[in-house]
């Protein structure tokens, strides 16, 4: 009897912790000079296009694509994404002083799509939730390229029309 007793608390206990920010933020690296910016659209990404030196680009969230966020470039690297596929890991290069210089998306999938030149010091953004995605991206930029990114990360809800941003993905093990 006191065994059922102390596991009907336990259960009642774990039933009482909060849950989880379903969100969570990697801060932004680099200098960070020059206009903010902070991508934005309804439902998962599902397209990403980055011109060769990461002086811009563009998410597109469901069929619309985003404003180019720094300089348009004219040689892109393109990824359309598969349904079921999301962008769960940013990383590269920046130079302190200056700009971001290399730039790779990862997916749930494995696929990747990198930009730039692989010099200078390293960051990993990768979110704190499982099953989170990539649902942002913010940073600044100027004249000549992305100066500063960050990466802002969520879940995905599929089944709402206009699929607002607290959306659920599965994750993948």
């Amino acid at each position: 009897m006191f065994l059922i007793l102390v596991v009907t608390m336990f259960l009642a206990g774990c039933l009482a912790l909060p849950i989880k920010d379903p969100y969570s933020y990697s801060s932004a690296v680099g200098q960070g000079g020059g206009t903010p910016f902070a991508s934005y659209g309804e439902g998962r990404i599902t397209g990403v296009r980055v011109n060769n030196y990461i002086s811009g680009f563009q998410l597109r969230y469901g069929n619309t694509w985003s404003p180019v966020f720094g300089n348009e470039g004219s040689v892109k690297q393109v990824m359309e994404l598969f349904n079921d596929e999301a962008i769960v890991e940013v990383s590269g290069k920046y130079n302190p002083a200056d700009y971001i210089c290399y730039l790779v998306l990862t997916t749930n999938m494995g696929r990747t799509l990198s930009a730039g030149m692989p010099n200078q010091v390293s960051f990993n953004f990768y979110p704190t939730n499982m099953g989170n995605e990539l649902r942002i991206l913010s940073g600044r930029f100027n004249g000549a390229g992305i100066t500063s990114i960050g990466a802002h990360w969520g879940l995905v809800d599929m089944e709402g029309a206009g699929n607002s941003t607290l959306e659920t993905v599965t994750p993948i093990f």
